[in-house]
């Protein structure tokens, strides 16, 4: 069952944000800003889970965290840019009665608007031409309504996909159900929320901690820059070699322990260059471990249904850890901000220890499953408990 198309529903909901973000701009008040800013987040919410599931409806299970970098990766890159554009847009301070910072979420509310009617404008277009109401010019909803594709290439595609066969099966309640009560589910939101409080901890105030060494706005956001040019080269690397080893665990682990390296400098009471260079590891750690749980859950949850709710799950428990992290960093804690590091820290930690604790069950679930084969082979694999042996041994955990 199918509401609305992915191209509608992620170019719709880019508009309206971007409407929200524009508004932004015009605010006089903190309590309008707090209201405005609440829309923002109601309107963007389905974005980021929307696309993380749209890619597992193209992409093979050990493609997907490549693909996936990419979409996060330009949103890391989008913490260099905005530095640079911040740093351009200031000097239209005082321009229409307005401060410079009104006019960067003007401009970049007004791109926002603009990329998602292109889109959406793409959308009809091909509809026009091809009679093919899902599909779309800027992004294509689903193989089989692949327009240039043909129908061998569309084939191909959906084979290749490797997702079990239970992706058919149940109805959407009981994939929910299924998805709400499963261990590994919540397992894997607590460790995306422990890499979530850092990701967001660093983006939210990178510039503000920079700032604290010293230097001007202007240079500040300069120097926001190079921390996130790093952030994406080392997500790439991550990612290419997490999908060529087909394995989750070790990448989420190391990308954390490079993100508590960071913190842990930022803690101490190191020079201001010293604390600098610690900011290019809380970076690159924290944006490389937030991909991760993601792409593991969208690995290992059997059912289409059950594997977007339970993606949409782990990525709102990051959120929270992003809800946590904006009201660490006290003005009161400048300029060691003790208590935000600290807890950045904990929230580190924490992931640190469930990853093992959930590969090793994992690999227990595997080992099982092996048994299950082997039983399959011993009683022929058919009829009555054969068939279910058989659905339920060649399915594998992703470690």
């Amino acid at each position: 069952m199918q509401f609305v198309s992915p191209s509608k529903w992620l170019a719709g909901i880019m508009i309206l944000w971007g409407i929200v973000m524009t508004l932004m701009g015009f605010v006089k008040t903190y309590p309008q800003l707090a209201a405005v800013r609440f829309c923002l987040g109601v309107a963007e919410s389905g974005f980021y889970p929307g696309i993380a599931y749209y890619l597992t409806m193209w992409y093979p299970k050990y493609m997907l965290q490549r693909r996936f970098a990419i979409f996060l990766g330009a949103a890391t890159s989008s913490g260099a840019f905005s530095g640079l554009l911040a740093y351009g847009i200031n000097f239209m301070n005082g321009l229409g009665g307005l401060q410079g910072w009104s006019w960067i979420f003007i401009l970049e509310g007004l791109a926002t608007v603009l990329v998602g009617f292109i889109a959406l404008f793409g959308t009809l277009v091909l509809c026009e031409r091809n009679s093919l109401e899902t599909s779309n010019i800027v992004m294509v909803d689903y193989p089989t309504s692949a327009g240039f594709l043909t129908p061998e290439e569309r084939q191909f595609i959906i084979q290749r996909r490797e997702f079990s066969e239970i992706d058919e099966e149940g109805d959407i309640g009981t994939q929910v159900r299924a998805a709400v009560t499963d261990w590994q589910v919540w397992a894997l939101s607590l460790i995306q929320m422990s890499a979530g409080a850092p990701l967001y901890g660093i983006t939210y105030f990178l510039p503000t901690i920079i700032n604290n060494f010293g230097y001007s706005t202007s240079t500040t956001q300069l120097l926001s820059i190079p921390p996130y040019v790093l952030g994406v080269m080392v997500l790439g690397v991550f990612a290419y070699f997490s999908d060529r080893k087909k394995l989750r665990s070790p990448f989420i682990f190391a990308a954390q322990l490079i993100s508590l390296i960071g913190y842990i400098i930022n803690i101490t009471n190191a020079s201001s260059g010293v604390k600098y260079f610690g900011t290019f590891w809380c970076v690159a750690g924290s944006y490389t471990a937030a991909t991760g749980p993601i792409i593991w859950a969208a690995n290992n949850l059997e059912g289409k249904y059950k594997r977007a709710v339970g993606m949409a799950l782990v990525i709102t428990m990051g959120n929270f850890g992003g809800a946590i992290a904006s009201n660490i960093f006290r003005t009161q804690d400048a300029p060691r901000y003790l208590l935000g590091f600290g807890i950045e820290i904990m929230f580190i930690t924490m992931g640190m220890l469930i990853v093992p604790i959930v590969a090793l069950t994992y690999k227990r679930l595997n080992a099982r499953k092996d048994e299950l084969e082997q039983q399959k082979e011993e009683t022929g694999g058919v009829g009555g408990e054969g068939e279910e042996l058989n659905r339920e041994s060649t399915f594998r955990y992703t470690l």
